[in-house]
């Protein structure tokens, strides 16, 4: 049975790395003395969850069985406001070099290319990382450290791309965006194609290769070939879970039957109201669910089965992703590694409510086909099922809209970081604004190592960042207060200043117009201040133009507002 055409007709459609004696004597001592150095430092880990919407672990209010993720929690600091970008890729850009992901070659993700801004040749939009930039890895190997990384790379491919090639020393990951989680490379859409390397070259997928499974394996891989040498290590361990297709094996899809039987909107109902009990969201909080989406009471009750079915396998697939993540931490107590590692968890953006047709490529549906999207396979070998719209606004609860878009459900995500050692603050709530571009500086104010203004004869960007030391140290709420943060991708816009949101969507999912909301008394963006607090509203537009220049961004003049005219289907179409 494949996805009821019912959803595609009354759904939204959303697109949218010589000398002797004395030379040799302090030689031998400089060395002994880098080792010893090299040895107080701290590992540091990164695990990104990919489309994982703010309120599905257990920390954060979800239903969903994440008991690893449960028991970390009460170890490290939890962030109700940290920002992220709205895709994957441009998140990634900014968590690994400190900067604006325009800045950093990613102010569109590639597969959304056209061909006047193409012509342009502009290193903001390269879709790669480019050499404006420098990477986390590509410091901290030059300085004592070994650098891993597994999982989903999404900055590029081939020769000087490659995760490899960009300062990690270990690598195995796929260079694109997302596809099967199975040995069988089944891409996202026909124009894509599932590449994975080994530091730097093409491999092969064992037979029995499940995604979480693998990267983790590759990690303790990794850190137990290098452990015996006492150095720190440096790890990005990028899941793919939980990026559609959704694929898990089936034991745990068993676990969720029935358990989302309720719908979207009761799901919706239900976090909220555990996000209001956490203290994390106002308890008059309103809600802004999108239009396109319809209530799930008015869907015929095989339709019902179907979407229920998915919602089942995305839980599961989480719970496996949990579990994963359990492996690695349980190695590094089990090797005496715990205690001097920070280990940072986060998602990349809102989770996913894109539908598999909007993929480039998909449109025609003989992609979509090809695959066995039976009721008794969704999840499995062969299948091609997502979230949708409905489950992920549900996810990205109490938030408006989500991943692709600069709303709060697009751009705000869970973050927990453990830092080496006992936390004063560990299992409190951090309720400041902080930003993925701060990962940077906090790394390299934790290891001691400075910033360069060139790299490998390449004039680097300054960081936009600010090092979270202060917050994780319990010394501060936010290292943010009275600095501006901006956004852009799609045409989409945003700008962050203390309480207030700068917001500008396209029509048909905004005005067109700047709005003004004040996200702390008003999450969900519902109430629109621009009459009430105008000069503000002029304040922070200045401040996204002066954004825009610092980081070149380019005005596409319209092209993605029209694309997403074009995509747009209200509820009641009969197209």
């Amino acid at each position: 049975m494949d996805m009821p055409k019912f959803s595609v007709k009354r759904m939204m459609n959303f697109f949218l790395a010589s000398f002797v004696g004395v030379i040799i004597f302090a030689s031998c001592n400089q060395v002994k003395q880098k080792e010893t150095l090299v040895a107080s430092k701290p590992n540091i880990i990164f695990i990104v969850a990919d489309d994982l919407g703010f309120s599905d672990i257990g920390p954060y209010g979800g239903n969903i069985q994440t008991p690893v993720l449960n028991d970390f929690s009460k170890e490290g600091l939890l962030f109700s406001n940290f920002h992220v970008q709205p895709t994957c890729s441009p998140t990634r850009s900014s968590l690994l070099t400190g900067n604006d992901n325009h800045v950093a070659g990613v102010g569109i993700m590639s597969e959304m290319d056209y061909p006047v801004l193409h012509n342009k040749n502009l290193p903001g939009y390269s879709g790669h990382l480019n050499n404006q930039v420098v990477t986390i890895p590509e410091l901290l190997s030059e300085n004592g450290y070994h650098t891993y990384m597994v999982g989903k790379w999404h900055l590029g491919e081939g020769e000087g791309m490659d995760p490899f090639y960009r300062g990690f020393q270990e690598a195995f990951a796929l260079g694109n965006g997302g596809g099967s989680h199975w040995s069988d490379k089944r891409s996202l859409a026909p124009p894509q194609t599932m590449t994975y390397t080994r530091n730097g070259k093409e491999v092969n997928l064992p037979e029995g290769f499940y995604s979480s499974t693998n990267y983790t394996d590759s990690l303790l891989m990794f850190i137990d070939r290098n452990k015996a040498d006492k150095k720190p290590f440096f790890a990005y361990v990028s899941y793919t879970a939980v990026h559609d297709p959704l694929h898990v094996p089936a034991e745990y899809i068993k676990k969720y039957k029935g358990k989302f039987d309720m719908g979207w909107d009761k799901l919706r109902e239900l976090r909220i109201n555990n996000l209001i009990k956490l203290g994390m969201v106002p308890a008059d909080v309103k809600s802004n669910p999108f239009s396109g989406i319809p209530k799930w009471e008015t869907l015929p009750k095989e339709q019902k089965a179907i979407f229920a079915r998915d919602m089942e396998v995305y839980a599961a697939m989480l719970e496996y992703l949990d579990m994963s993540i359990g492996r690695v931490l349980d190695y590094l107590k089990k090797e005496g590694l715990y205690d001097n590692t920070m280990i940072v968890f986060m998602s990349d953006n809102g989770a996913n409510g894109a539908l598999s047709n909007t993929y480039p490529g998909n449109a025609d549906g003989k992609y979509m086909n090809t695959f066995d999207n039976s009721m008794e396979n969704r999840g499995l070998k062969n299948s091609y099922v997502e979230m949708g719209p409905g489950w992920a606004q549900a996810s990205s609860s109490p938030f408006r809209m989500f991943k692709s878009f600069t709303t709060e459900g697009g751009i705000r995500a869970p973050l927990i970081v453990k830092m080496p050692g006992k936390m004063k603050n560990a299992g409190q709530w951090n309720r400041g604004l902080a930003h993925v571009t701060d990962f940077m500086p906090t790394i390299l104010e934790l290891t001691g190592i400075k910033y360069p203004q060139q790299y490998n004869g390449n004039n680097i960007h300054a960081l936009i960042g600010r090092s979270l030391l202060p917050v994780l140290n319990g010394d501060s709420v936010t290292v943010h207060s009275g600095n501006g943060i901006g956004y852009e991708l799609f045409e989409m816009k945003a700008y962050l200043k203390d309480n207030w949101k700068l917001l500008r969507l396209p029509q048909p999912y905004g005005t067109g117009q700047w709005q003004l909301f004040d996200i702390v008394k008003d999450p969900g963006e519902t109430t629109d201040l621009s009459d009430k607090f105008p000069a503000i509203k002029q304040q922070l537009i200045e401040g996204w133009i002066t954004y825009s220049k610092v980081n070149d961004l380019y005005d596409h003049n319209g092209h993605y507002d029209s694309l997403y005219r074009l995509s747009f289907k209200p509820q009641n179409s009969d197209d």
